[in-house]
């Protein structure tokens, strides 16, 4: 939080060097220093002499903290930044008491300054040592020369506020901050970047209306961290994203704060959101001149019903792109230590699906079970008794090991190894629901699977007499 100080007094109460400290730190504002103690050292004394700070000397009661907008009691004394930080309080003043923070009301940040711009880094007292490191890290990453395109766009503002569209204007502010005029100040063109920007103003009237676009992003499963580069750039650059269910709290935080969310309520088996009523308003949206982005859990390419939003989007020849997130299964193998694939076991990696479509017929999840297979099967669980009885008139050992992974990577996650006969059993007594994968290898060595459990057509499998026999 900024707090505006113009015309406002800021107290200061200790006369020695951890005043200084926070005296430093409040000439970056233009408010009225007011130093309150008996006696000022040399550094202090310089400020009043310049007028730079008014000298109290006289007794301190609650009335002498109030309308301030805020206090910084360092006198050195513990008792006495006590007494002052009580009458601050009674005043209504915000407080800070310097190395107390359990009597702080507010916490002094790092700055990294380049005016207007400035950033504030806090730990709120805990760690100041780190406050300054991730500073340092910041003054690396930002130019000297940022302030004064900053204050170029801002004695610009009232002009774009004329020309512009406000429903364009976001747009063409990421084109000053990401673009060529952008790239000119850096390079130290700053005549170039300033007449840029004001003919790209001056030809606002004749610019085509924005066109909406669609971007289908991947929310990974579940952990911010997990996102790519390119879906955090789309959802800092979205008008509205439309979520679902699964898509964790802490990814939505990394949308810029003026994005429209708007929650598409996709359940389980319960849809509160039909896909029609989806595919609607993510193209009206659009239509509008809208950046939309279609944020859904994992990657939106398996089981996420991204063809019927990819058809609406080219019926309606919305631009769209698809940006692919971690899906479920990866988190869960890195999540327990476990490779996909292994040379010479398993070379072939199924990601299949034990949920049906609404009225159509049981999913055949286990077509593609065989020797040197990992299988992967999404929303299984309601199905896990099937999966285990047709995975045993296959051929599946009954102590073959099945990992269930659940909720992946966020703070419910848990990854569970069991044996194939106890799956079932497992599932019940962990009370695993929702958004779990399984995942079983079945070895090269096992080959021999009862035929009535193989379709007739399976790519390198031969019937031979009652058993199925894989050809390698």
């Amino acid at each position: 939080m900024f707090i505006r100080t113009s015309d406002r007094r800021v107290v200061i109460a200790g006369g020695g060097e951890q005043g200084a400290q926070k005296a430093r730190l409040m000439l970056k504002t233009d408010a009225e220093l007011v130093l309150a103690a008996p006696v000022l050292d040399p550094e202090l004394a310089a400020l009043v002499t310049a007028g730079r700070a008014v000298h109290w000397r006289a007794g301190i009661s609650s009335e002498f903290f109030r309308g301030a907008a805020m206090a910084f009691i360092a006198t050195g004394c513990p008792a006495a930044d006590a007494c002052l930080h009580a009458l601050a309080r009674a005043a209504g003043c915000p407080v800070n008491v310097v190395d107390r923070p359990e009597l702080c009301d507010l916490t002094t940040p790092s700055l990294v300054d380049r005016d207007p711009v400035v950033v504030a880094i806090g730990t709120e007292g805990t760690a100041p040592v780190l406050a300054r490191q991730i500073k340092t890290r910041i003054e690396e990453m930002l130019p000297p020369t940022l302030g004064g395109y900053a204050e170029l766009a801002g004695r610009l503002r009232s002009a774009v506020a004329r020309a512009i569209p406000r429903e364009r204007r976001r747009r063409f502010w990421s084109w000053v901050f990401d673009g060529p005029p952008r790239a000119a100040w850096d390079r130290g063109a700053e005549r170039e970047a300033a007449l840029l920007i004001k003919d790209a103003i001056a030809r606002a009237g004749a610019m085509e209306p924005t066109e909406g676009s669609i971007a289908f992003v991947g929310a990974g499963p579940g952990a911010a961290d997990l996102l790519t580069v390119r879906a955090v750039q789309r959802l800092q650059e979205a008008d509205v994203i439309f979520y679902d269910r699964l898509v964790d709290p802490s990814v939505l935080e990394l949308a810029r704060r003026d994005a429209e969310r708007v929650f598409v309520g996709k359940h389980v088996g319960a849809h509160a959101w039909p896909q029609e009523r989806i595919c609607g308003v993510i193209v009206a949206a659009a239509r509008e001149g809208r950046r939309v982005v279609r944020l859904k859990s994992g990657d939106p390419g398996i089981f996420g019903r991204l063809t019927e939003e990819l058809d609406a989007a080219r019926a309606a020849k919305i631009k769209f792109e698809i940006v692919p997130g971690v899906t479920a299964v990866s988190a869960a193998g890195a999540a327990a230590g476990a490779s996909l694939t292994a040379r010479g076991v398993s070379d072939t990696l199924v990601l299949t699906t034990g949920m049906c479509r609404s009225g159509g017929n049981a999913p055949d999840c286990l077509r593609h079970a065989g020797p040197g297979t990992t299988t992967a099967i999404y929303m299984g669980v309601a199905e896990a008794a099937n999966i285990v009885a047709g995975l045993l008139a296959r051929g599946l050992p009954p102590k073959a090991e099945v990992l269930v992974g659940h909720a992946v990577s966020t703070s419910r996650e848990r990854c569970i190894r069991c044996s194939l006969d106890q799956l079932v059993r497992t599932l019940d007594e962990e009370a695993i629901t929702g958004v779990t994968t399984l995942m079983f290898a079945w070895p090269r060595e096992i080959t021999t699977i009862p035929a009535h459990a193989l379709p007739r057509s399976i790519g390198s499998y031969e019937i031979s007499g009652g058993n199925a026999i894989h050809s390698n």
